[in-house]
């Protein structure tokens, strides 16, 4: 499953597949390796990428998914949004923080988002705990606004409506058995 280069996730990849479903399913694409990180973020010609660090955490992802998939209901999005998950993606979180997160110390959930490879926004676990999904949301679409040009809604409202998130806390996911 995994390859020598790859170290393997900390918590039961079973567990936390409902925590991807909700980001995949509002059209964030999955950047598992290095590779995958490199391939979104180095081919930039005008355009923005949406970045997601998603996490186990219960109390700040709890809200920094709903608030991302929230946000791309705006009418202007980013190019693309991509993610990678803390404790189960672990060399593309780490690929990704060393060499597109210069200076700022590891954060999960984490957002950003980068305008022709540059780094243009980012919020941070602390600026996260505490916030309601809609406060959240609020904020990325001001961003998205002022950066991004692509059509928005990343997915119908119908299918929009249809988003169940996971409600777990992150204390009670199972350790990888691996």
């Amino acid at each position: 499953m995994f390859t020598i280069n790859q170290r393997a996730p900390i918590y039961d990849p079973e567990a936390v597949q409902p925590m991807r479903d909700e980001l995949l399913y509002v059209g964030f694409e999955e950047a598992r390796t290095s590779e995958r990180v490199d391939s979104y973020l180095k081919q930039q010609d005008d355009k923005t990428v949406f970045v997601m660090i998603n996490s186990v955490c219960g109390c700040a992802a709890g809200s920094a998914r709903p608030g991302a998939a929230l946000a791309l209901q705006n009418n202007i999005i980013p190019d693309k949004s991509i993610t990678v998950f803390a404790g189960q993606d672990r060399d593309a979180v780490d690929h990704f923080r060393n060499n597109y997160l210069k200076n700022l110390p590891p954060s999960s959930p984490f957002m950003a988002l980068y305008k022709n490879g540059e780094l243009v926004y980012t919020m941070q676990r602390h600026q996260i705990e505490g916030r309601y999904s809609e406060e959240i949301a609020e904020e990325l679409q001001k961003v998205f606004n002022q950066y991004c040009s692509a059509q928005g809604p990343s997915i119908s409202k119908e299918m929009y409506d249809k988003l169940v998130y996971a409600k777990m806390c992150g204390s009670k996911i199972p350790l990888n058995e691996n």
